[in-house]
């Protein structure tokens, strides 16, 4: 088998400046280890709440915890599609997203937490499994994503510091 190519961290060409935030959040250049790693730290730390706190917004008008999961999941969801298209050299400009229409018109809040935590983990596991089979070039490769210039690099870390910040909300915020 062919081992992982560890990409390293994106420079701050390889993205828009407002995500910058999110790749700061990811210290290991490691991003494939990060990932896998952030998998279980994020699942031991699901498997501590309560299917009733499961259920808490910490203000009116947020997203409950099960929300803010599948927030997460939604989003890894799209930029590792992303990530997949430029990997393979697809040029096409793909569009943003507005993630409260998509919280708005998904059913996390009715489902239990246990399936909208599997959701996230097949969601990451799929990811991971993308990422580490990725070719050295691909991970320079890059596309229009939101009308911004993005490298594949650059989205793997923005899914892993994207869950970093919203972990970090839910520890601060709801727990």
């Amino acid at each position: 088998m062919t081992p992982t190519v560890i990409a390293g961290k994106p420079a701050e060409t390889e993205y828009a400046s407002y995500y910058g935030r999110y790749v700061a959040l990811v210290a290991d250049p490691d991003i494939v280890a990060a990932l896998d790693h952030q998998l279980k730290s994020t699942r031991t730390l699901l498997d501590t709440i309560s299917e009733e706190k499961a259920g808490h917004r910490y203000e009116p008008g947020k997203w409950s915890i099960k929300q803010l999961v599948g927030h997460i999941a939604d989003t890894e969801r799209i930029f590792a599609h992303r990530a997949l298209r430029f990997a393979r050299n697809d040029r096409t400009e793909l569009p943003g997203f507005d993630e409260n229409a998509y919280a708005a018109n998904a059913n996390f809040g009715d489902l239990p937490l246990s399936s909208v935590v599997e959701e996230y983990a097949t969601v990451r596991q799929a990811s991971i499994v993308l990422f580490k089979h990725l070719e050295k070039d691909a991970w320079n490769r890059r596309g229009i994503a939101n009308k911004n210039e993005v490298s594949v690099r650059a989205i793997a870390f923005l899914i892993a510091g994207h869950e970093l910040h919203h972990i970090g909300i839910l520890k601060t915020r709801y727990l």
